[in-house]
């Protein structure tokens, strides 16, 4: 127990601000399509890193330490100079992640459906459209990053590519699925045939989680 006037319990406040979450489903459970092994160093030693540096970072930074991951991308003129890179870097990777392991499960995958399948046949084209599409932006990220399906500003849907940790949010826009185009995310499996892995992704895709997300872009 610390003692008054100690100062601890405010050391403590300021650690540990963000966290692993829990993955929502077990390391073999996206096999075939993406292994037990990638899955497990993925989750356990990237993101958990991403969520450290993150950390150590914001040590230097009590006043950010308040915000939510959300906030600190949502508003990155309102983050120091010394520290936005940082917060691009280790934050965007503790968010891409933590939306990536989410819009994923088991015995999910298929065409779009639910309430963003008519949106997203209106802004593509039908589901194989939507795919190509989406395929061709991942195939021609040059290097490392995220291509996400967006809500911009106005509502319409996009297809967009982020390069390194960089995040939707920081434009202002609402995240509705994002496929990890980092080869750690499939090396282990695809070595270097990106194609398949984003092939291979659709098969976990959990449509409901990303409903969810649509919903809430539009404010349901």
């Amino acid at each position: 127990m610390h003692g008054p006037g100690t100062g601890a319990p405010l050391l403590e406040a300021r650690l540990l601000t963000h966290a692993l979450p829990k993955l929502p489903y077990a390391y073999d459970a996206l096999e075939p399509y993406s292994d037990r092994a990638t899955v497990e160093l993925h989750y356990a030693k990237h993101h958990q890193t991403y969520v450290d540096n993150l950390n150590k970072l914001l040590e230097g930074h009590p006043e950010l330490a308040k915000k939510s991951i959300e906030a600190l991308l949502g508003d990155l003129n309102a983050i120091p100079e010394d520290a936005r890179q940082g917060i691009i870097n280790q934050g965007g990777g503790h968010y891409n992640h933590t939306q990536f392991w989410e819009i994923m499960g088991p015995n999910a995958g298929g065409d779009p459906s639910g309430a963003i399948a008519p949106a997203i046949d209106s802004a593509f084209g039908k589901a194989k459209d939507f795919r190509d599409k989406f395929k061709a932006s991942a195939l021609g990220m040059f290097g490392s990053g995220w291509t996400y399906l967006v809500a911009t500003r106005d509502g319409k849907l996009q297809i967009q590519n982020f390069p390194n940790q960089n995040c939707p949010l920081s434009l202002g826009q609402v995240p509705l699925l994002g496929l990890d185009v980092w080869e750690h995310a499939y090396y282990l499996k695809y070595q270097n045939r990106r194609a398949e892995w984003i092939d291979a992704w659709w098969n976990v895709l959990n449509w409901s989680e990303v409903n969810k997300r649509w919903a809430a872009a539009q404010g349901k």
